[in-house]
């Protein structure tokens, strides 16, 4: 009987530590910053199947500043 008991508190303990996964959109936007105005535009969206706490963190990766054709960006992401 003590057996049992230890073996269900077990299960229990291990399913309330398990990860969920789920499938999280991250969605970035491009803004562009002139002398004068700044443009914001769409730049990707990305699903990612996982925990919440790393879905995050990977898109929070995908966020930077840089140069391209068009100028110098801040590249911002968000999960939604």
């Amino acid at each position: 009987m003590k057996k049992l008991i230890v073996l269900a508190s077990a299960i229990i303990l291990g399913s309330a530590f398990a990860s969920c996964k789920k499938e999280y959109k991250c969605e970035c936007e491009k803004t562009y910053t002139g002398s004068s105005a700044s443009i914001t535009i769409d730049d990707g969206t990305y699903t990612y199947k996982d925990t919440k706490a790393r879905a995050i963190s990977r898109c929070n990766d995908q966020e930077g500043t840089g140069t391209d054709g068009v100028g110098d960006y801040t590249r911002d992401c968000e999960i939604r």
